[in-house]
């Protein structure tokens, strides 16, 4: 499958998202497909970790006329109605809300998503079977994912590709849920959210998993790693921030805290693919410089899969919303601050669309260009070209 030609899209460059984990920020990454849908840019394949895996599982689950509703109804779904119009009140009066359905979630969960364990001796030490060891039980969260995503249609082939990640619990490893290689069901999906200790580890396949973003949140090595070798364009939207100031109080340390654990990772990761990529360069090369007689079909064969010359542009979306340096942001499902977010995301894909820096003309043998965001007084994309 591959993205139909347009003026977005004129070399019909394969189109990824990439979703990170983050609870309620989430809603972010729905605004950004939303522009990305309504500019004719929709996913070929979505990759995506506990939040990102359940954005993604609603998109890759449903046709094309009715995924930005589905998304939209899970959304509206999850979210904790608020006293009053969040955006029609002073800032202190929308944190002393956003406080309170903060403390709402932790006593009575989410609707639709999870719920506590009252009767549960777990919190005292006590021993309990591993599938109840957590704070909250999220077996809602299957009932509304097998409501919103037909998974007969993710499975089906020729569809949008779709891959999860989760971390295996006996041994710390990553695993990989992807529609081509196996039939995903609503467990893969939870099994990525499964963040302990306050949601428990999913079973499948006789292994238990907890939330990929234990092992990496920014599910990008998974597309750095496929071994098919095309022209890409990657929307990467990351949630956490790496960068911030020096944190004075409990809750700014407990906010850093939380945003350098799950922050992307990726500048290493891009670095390190520019590097392989610039080795097969210089091997691809080095053979054609060998006298005829001492080229082989086997070292052929070996330089082809290694994969020709290709670009990838990736486009970086960050989250920049303050909420207040409050460590509990991922567990804030009021209603205004979930469309806020929404619509951040939005306006953030918009510009970067508007820009539509991967039009530009890169050489054949650029292996990477990454787009920032164009600072909102300025109109053209800004790039970091390797």
């Amino acid at each position: 499958m591959s993205s139909p030609k347009s003026e977005l899209n004129p070399e019909r460059l394969r189109v990824v998202l990439v979703l990170q984990g983050g609870g309620a920020l989430g809603a972010y990454q729905a605004g950004v497909f939303q522009a990305m849908h309504e500019h004719g840019l929709a996913p070929d394949w979505i990759v995506g970790t506990s939040i990102g895996a359940i954005n993604a599982a609603i998109l890759a689950g449903n046709p094309h006329e009715t995924r930005l509703e589905r998304l939209r109804q899970f959304w509206d779904g999850i979210a904790h109605r608020d006293s009053y119009d969040m955006r029609q009140v002073p800032d202190q009066q929308r944190r002393s809300n956003v406080l309170l359905q903060t403390w709402d979630t932790l006593v009575r969960g989410v609707p639709g998503f999870f719920k506590p364990r009252f009767m549960s001796l777990f919190p005292t030490g006590a021993a309990v079977d591993p599938e109840q060891a957590s704070f909250y039980d999220t077996s809602e969260l299957g009932d509304t994912l097998n409501r919103l995503i037909d998974f007969d249609y993710l499975n089906q082939p020729g569809g949008m590709r779709l891959t999860v990640n989760a971390l295996k619990v006996a041994c710390g490893s990553l695993r990989s849920f992807d529609n081509r290689e196996q039939t995903l069901n609503a467990d893969h999906i939870r099994a990525s959210g499964a963040l302990p200790p306050g949601f428990p580890p999913v079973r499948i396949d006789g292994e238990l998993y907890w939330d990929g973003g234990l092992y990496s949140n920014t599910p990008l090595e998974t597309v750095l790693d496929d071994n098919e070798h095309v022209d890409t364009l990657c929307f990467m939207v990351d949630l956490w921030s790496a960068d911030g100031p020096e944190p004075t109080t409990l809750d700014e340390v407990q906010t850093r805290q939380k945003d350098v654990t799950f922050a992307s990772r990726s500048k290493r990761h891009l670095d390190d693919y520019v590097a392989t990529h610039k080795l097969q360069q210089k091997l691809r090369e080095l053979y054609q410089a060998l006298p005829e007689r001492a080229r082989t079909v086997e070292g052929a064969q070996d330089l082809a899969a290694l994969g020709c010359g290709t670009t990838l542009h990736v486009v970086r979306l960050a989250y920049a919303g303050r909420d207040w340096n409050m460590a509990a942001k991922d567990i804030n499902f009021s209603k205004g601050s979930i469309e806020w977010r929404w619509d951040q995301g939005y306006q953030d894909a918009l510009r970067a669309i508007k820009a539509a820096g991967w039009l530009s003309f890169v050489t054949e043998d650029t292996p990477l260009v990454v787009h920032e965001l164009p600072p909102l007084r300025q109109p053209h994309d800004q790039e970091r070209a390797a």
